[in-house]
């Protein structure tokens, strides 16, 4: 005995579910994608600025977060010392990096300022420009200052 279904079949909003799920999540990646890039991948807490400067496409990010007893030095991802942190910008500019090559340095708000100095003396030893990043009132990372050339 064969046996058949009595109610009748609806498939309308069966088939409409995907569409509207692939509708939610092309909304989400680009209302959420920009929130989620990361600049240099370390955490630092800047301190606030009212200047605001030109987005820099290629742009080599140091970056100095809390630690004791002195600051933690990150060059883009990687956690270095402050003689291999010399080491990798010689190395940089020996290879040939371009001379409109900017150096963007954010720093924690507690980090001591003696440190701040050094770095900056180190980098633009090596003949690089360098601009200090702040937070602006919207809370996104610009430049804060105007970079300096040595």
């Amino acid at each position: 005995m064969k046996l058949e279904m009595t109610l009748p079949e609806r498939p309308g909003l069966l088939h409409a579910v995907p569409v509207l799920n692939i509708f939610a999540l092309l909304q989400l990646f680009f209302l959420l994608g920009p929130a989620l890039v990361l600049q240099s991948g370390v955490t630092v807490e800047l301190p606030p600025s009212k200047f605001q400067m030109e987005r820099y496409q290629n742009s080599i990010v140091i970056s100095l977060g809390p630690g004791e007893p002195e600051p933690r030095i990150h060059l883009g991802r990687d956690l270095v010392t402050l003689d291999e942190l010399s080491e990798r910008l010689t190395s940089l500019r020996e290879t040939g990096a371009p001379a409109k090559t900017i150096v963007l340095l954010q720093t924690d708000k507690g980090t001591p300022v003696g440190m701040e100095r050094e770095i900056s003396e180190r980098v633009l030893d090596q003949g690089f420009r360098m601009a200090v990043v702040g937070k602006n009132t919207l809370g996104t990372s610009v430049p804060a200052l105007k970079p300096s050339a040595k």
